[in-house]
This record gives structure tokens, C-alpha cells and sequence, in this order.
């Protein structure tokens, strides 16, 4: 059965990580701008694999979520929760986890026993049906496309705003609309590495992405004590990458591991993305 299971999952995996399989060369305009990147819907299957060989079952994992809360990134969440049945919610605009150490906390203490959990983070970025790379078409609007992520071109603005001489803003002392005065903080210190870049729009997500990255495993360091037992924390890091209704969602994978609940890295997973 488990070789039947792998065989189905290569050929999954197959047809769904060659851009030519359905009808898309290599440089499309998603694979272009992120190259790595992999279908949503074959990105579950291969979490679940992989996941599978390194101790992992279904009935005993808790899916933790860290993603922007723009309703285009629901795709790979219901992929996901739709193998492991329940999903907590970290996440909040931008996908920055603003639920903090107290949230993953919580969340652990709802693995069943002798369980793992899954954590799932990053930013996103839409790429629109003309290619454009940081808009995306929404669902029944037809007056062209719109930023995405509004969040993330927000605190974009901010920062060019600050170079070109404005006071940056202090932490937020009312909760109003503190969390896109978080998101513009914590984007500061990359506004250089973003308007120094070839193509801006692309290295917004990959400069949120590093700084989500960095907070989400301070989170996890300080709240790994909380997994009970030998309880494992699998971490999946990267963009997702939003598209018209209608095509294929994509994911930029950029950190997959495994860390016992001690917070030490026990096994990189990346190198499962490498298919010959």
C-alpha cells in the first residue's frame, strides 16, 4: 500500500511541478518572477509524503496557520486542513503571526497526545493575468486588477516615504489599526534591499518573507516547550503566490524542517523539493 501511495504521489508531483504538463513553459510568468515555485494543490500531497516518512500521521497533527488574512489565500489553508482536518490560526495581515508566542503556546496545547503540529507561514503576492507581479484579479470585480498584498504595499509605501525624509512612525499605542503599523516597522529595516532591487515587486514578498521567517522562529523558540512528550514542530516557509480565479495557485518554498520541541533543527527538509 505505502508503495502504491509514493508511486502515486511522484506522478502527482510530476505532472504538477513541471509547468509544461499543463500548458505553461518554463517561463511563465508565476515561474519567471519565482523560480522554484510549485503548484498549491501538489504542494499538500507532498507535505503529507514527506511529513509521512518522518513520523508523521494524519489523526495526529495539529495544523498551525500563519498567513495573511486576504481571503485569496484560503486555497492552500483548505488544501492543507483538508488532510489533517483542523487548522489554528496565528496569522494576521501580511501573514505576519501576530498571535505571537502566546498563540503557538495555545496551539500546542491542542495536539493530540503524542502528536506533532505543522506550521505553515509566509507572506503572499499576487501576479495578475497580464503578469503583473503584485496585483491579482479578484473574484467579480472586472475593472482590472488590485494590489496584492494591499497590506505589504502599504508598508512598501511607508518605507519609500521614510527615505525620502519623513519621521518614522512609533509603536502603536492603540489597537486601531496596529498591526499594519507592525507590518511598516518590521518592513523598515529592508526598504533599502527592496529599492535597490531589479524588480521591487518581487523583492517585497522575498524581503517579508525573511523577516517573517526570523519572527516566526523566535516564536518558536520560545514557545517550543509547550509541544508535550517528544512532540515534533514541522516549520513550511515561503510566498504563496495568488492568481486569477480559475488557475493554478503557487507556493515559493523556502524553509521546510523539523525541530523537536527543545527547538533544535533535527532534519531539513528542503532538499524534497529537488526532483530529478
Amino acid at each position: 500500500i505505502y508503495e502504491n501511495f509514493q508511486r502515486s504521489h511522484q506522478s502527482i508531483m510530476n505532472m504538477f511541478c513541471n509547468p509544461t504538463a499543463f500548458g505553461l513553459s518554463e517561463d511563465s510568468n508565476v515561474t519567471k518572477a519565482f523560480p522554484g515555485a510549485v503548484k498549491s494543490s501538489a504542494l499538500a500531497a507532498h507535505i503529507k509524503a514527506t511529513l509521512s516518512k518522518n513520523g508523521y500521521s494524519d489523526d495526529k497533527t495539529l495544523v498551525a496557520t500563519s498567513l495573511c488574512c486576504d481571503e485569496v489565500n484560503r486555497e492552500l489553508e483548505k488544501d492543507i486542513t483538508d488532510m489533517y482536518n483542523f487548522n489554528f490560526s496565528m496569522g494576521g495581515l501580511a501573514g505576519f503571526a501576530f498571535g505571537g508566542v502566546t498563540s503557538f503556546g495555545a496551539m500546542a496545547h491542542h495536539i493530540p497526545d503524542n502528536g506533532n503540529c505543522l506550521v505553515v507561514y509566509g507572506p503572499h503576492v499576487g501576479v495578475d493575468k497580464d503578469g503583473a507581479v503584485g496585483k491579482v484579479n479578484r473574484r467579480g470585480r472586472y475593472g482590472g486588477s488590485g494590489a496584492c498584498c494591499g497590506s505589504a504595499a502599504a508598508a512598501a509605501g511607508y518605507c519609500k516615504s521614510v527615505q525620502a525624509g519623513a519621521a518614522p512612525i512609533g509603536a502603536p499605542t492603540e489597537a486601531l489599526d496596529a498591526q499594519q503599523s507592525f507590518v511598516q516597522i518590521m518592513l523598515l529595516p529592508q526598504a533599502d534591499r527592496i529599492s535597490n532591487s531589479s524588480n521591487p515587486d518581487v523583492e517585497l514578498p522575498l524581503s517579508l518573507f525573511d523577516v517573517q521567517d526570523e519572527f516566526m522562529k523566535k516564536i518558536v523558540s520560545k514557545g517550543c516547550g509547550e509541544v508535550g512528550g517528544n512532540g515534533q514542530i514541522a516549520m513550511l516557509g515561503g510566498i504563496q503566490i495568488n492568481t486569477p480565479i480559475g488557475t493554478h495557485e503557487y507556493f515559493l518554498p523556502k524553509v521546510f524542517e523539523i525541530r523537536d520541541n527543545k527547538g533544535n533543527k533535527v532534519v531539513d527538509l528542503m532538499e524534497s523539493f529537488n526532483y530529478a
